[in-house]
């Protein structure tokens, strides 16, 4: 028979990028006494991983826990880009509830819908957070009414349209029922958390059955499955079985070694967890996302949906230039393979597939943002190695048709760039569904667009609203294929000859576009050291130095003025890089190349291209 376990609530905390969410859970843990009274905490204490911190987004999601007046209340801190979207549907199934984060002065944004929607299909219950009310532009009532409709287009419910809203600032640690009846705690959050959201009900005599929606890893134990027991009870020593709802030949005997659930930031070892507990068990090797743990007895895989699949590639392969080897600690293929298949232990939305090069690997994702985590990882860890541009995974409909994966990009841009940004999409093959004006003199834009038409796209955007345009974007569908697009206008400078990069070179180069270099670096024949003004390539020799006379003294060099060189970050990079060239990563330094080095050899193969095309 199935029972609630009131002395506990599992809640996911979901929002767009930068709404506050993984901040408000620091206040959470604060407060609720995690932390020792001296204990120095750093801000932002769920974003683990240096990336996470620097760039200030949650790539993972977290599983943490507090206590409040005897209820343990487990908190999943999820991540808010579409790029990891796989994170946030997957966890919503181990959760009886959501909090939505909005903030109070930029409301509903894409990504708010977006995982809105998750929470929505699964019939969540939603209590809304209005987050940042100290912001002097807050317009607390407007966000309000903003959340209240989405809710209406998204068909919530009586029960969800009816959710308490809570407004705070996660930042000063205070919350309220009213914005400006703000208490100096997040005891009006923790009291809406435990009075509205369910508490986990299942059937406590009933044989095991967990979940599995996310997978931690570790050096020592491997992997770890992390999920919610549904019904029964698991126990350590337990003999279990592990099925799967899509997989229905998969069934493998296995006993539970290691049990724990969470408690602050930290696993505990359990005895024993029961239904509502979220728990991690360790000790299974081939335990996989969307699994069940089952008694031998009664085996029962619970639904889980599919995950998404990735739209975008790109091809990792061992550095070949002349300067491979230099730099990095891991180079060979048999290093970036084992790289790239311990990745596919936590990360499930990526794929690694052989080609039929030994030294090259194709990977795919969700998105630029995605892999570029994944590479900038692998760059910090020592690794070395090269990338192709990343391209989209295209598929054939029943009707044998070519698809592609399309976007919805939502652009807020000041009036003064619209225009411009609407002409530079229409080249993409972006279509504007719909416009209109927002708060600040901003207007809000509605493209869809084919994800390959994004590819490149996001410096170039800032370029052209001056920093000041957002743009978001998230996965619509598959369809039919739009035609071809021209990506970049402008051509590479190339470097003649290796060696050492010379002032005099470089300012002859200068005279042809923007240089990516500066005096005294190391380049090689094929190497990318600039981009010109003009569609076609150059070729210059940045090593030459001035031939000294007896009339001309060798000092005169230092007369010579360089423009600052521009220094591509790795995004950038990525986005610059044409179908024949290729980025080559180390830990140290970031160059871009051609994929043929030799200029003869890179001619012919041009010229076999265009012959190829015009047929």
């Amino acid at each position: 028979m199935e029972k609630k376990r009131e002395d506990i609530r599992n809640i996911a905390i979901i929002a767009h990028v930068d709404h506050g969410k993984t901040t408000l859970v620091d206040e959470l843990l604060k407060q609720s006494g995690v932390f020792r009274e001296n204990q120095e905490v750093a801000e932002r204490v769920m974003d683990s991983n240096d990336i996470e911190r620097e760039r200030g987004i949650t790539i993972l999601s977290k599983n943490t826990a507090v206590s409040y007046k005897n209820v343990k209340i487990n908190i999943v801190d999820t991540p808010g880009h579409a790029d990891f979207g796989g994170e946030v549907e997957r966890v919503l199934k181990m959760v009886d509830g959501a909090v939505l984060v909005v903030d109070a002065f930029e409301g509903v944004m894409p990504q708010t819908k977006f995982v809105l929607k998750k929470a929505m299909s699964l019939r969540l219950p939603v209590l809304v957070c209005v987050n940042k009310v100290d912001r002097p532009e807050a317009r607390c009532e407007e966000v309000v009414d903003e959340v209240l409709e989405l809710f209406m287009d998204l068909d919530a419910s009586d029960e969800q349209l009816d959710c308490p809203f809570i407004y705070a600032s996660a930042k000063l640690g205070m919350s309220g029922t009213a914005p400006d009846a703000l208490e100096k705690s997040m005891v009006p959050l923790f009291d809406a958390i435990v009075n509205y959201i369910p508490a986990p009900k299942g059937d406590f005599e009933a044989p095991t059955q967990v979940l599995i929606s996310t997978i931690d890893y570790n050096e020592y134990v491997g992997r770890i499955g992390v999920g919610k027991v549904s019904n029964g009870r698991i126990r350590i020593n337990q003999d279990v079985v592990i099925v799967n709802h899509h997989d229905r030949d998969k069934q493998k005997k296995v006993r539970v070694s290691a049990l724990y659930e969470y408690d602050g930031l930290n696993k505990v070892n359990v005895k024993e967890a029961s239904v509502g507990s979220i728990v991690a068990v360790s000790g299974i090797a081939d335990i996989h996302i969307g699994d069940t743990i089952c008694d031998p007895e009664n085996i029962d895989p619970i639904p889980f949906q599919k995950i998404s699949e990735p739209t975008i590639s790109m091809n990792f392969m061992v550095n070949d230039s002349p300067l491979a080897g230099q730099e990095g600690k891991y180079v060979t293929s048999r290093h970036i393979r084992e790289r790239l298949m311990r990745e596919l232990n936590t990360d499930v939305s990526l794929r690694v597939e052989e080609t039929e090069s030994t030294d090259c690997f194709k990977v795919s994702g969700r998105g630029e943002l995605h892999l570029s985590v994944l590479i900038e990882n692998m760059r910090r860890e020592g690794y070395e190695f090269a990338v192709s541009k990343a391209e989209v995974l295209y598929r054939t409909d029943s009707k044998g048709r070519r698809t592609e994966p399309m976007e919805i990009a939502y652009i807020d841009v000041p009036e003064a760039f619209t225009g411009g940004v609407i002409e530079k999409l229409g080249t993409r093959r972006g279509e504007l569904m719909n416009m209109m004006p927002i708060t600040g003199g901003y207007q809000r834009l509605e493209f869809s667009i084919p994800a390959r038409g994004l590819i490149g796209y996001r410096g170039e955007f800032m370029t052209d609203t001056k920093g000041e345009g957002i743009i978001n974007t998230v996965f619509d569908e598959y369809a039919p294929y739009k035609g071809d697009i021209q990506f970049r206008k402008q051509g590479s400078i190339i470097a003649f000859e290796t060696g050492e990069s010379v002032t005099y070179g470089l300012f002859q180069a200068q005279e042809r576009g923007t240089l990516f270099i500066g005096p005294g670096e190391k380049v090689y024949a094929g190497m990318v050291i600039g981009q010109t003004g003009r569609t076609e390539d150059v070729e210059i020799n940045v090593c030459k130095s001035k031939h000294l006379t007896n009339t001309r003294a060798s000092g005169a060099d230092d007369a010579l003025r360089l423009s600052p060189p521009k220094i591509l970050s790795l995004e950038q990079a990525l986005e610059f890089i044409d179908t024949d060239e290729l980025l080559e990563i180390t830990p140290d330094k970031l160059r871009i190349r051609k994929k043929i080095l030799d200029p003869t050899l890179r001619k012919r193969a041009s010229f076999a291209a265009k012959n190829n095309q015009e047929k």
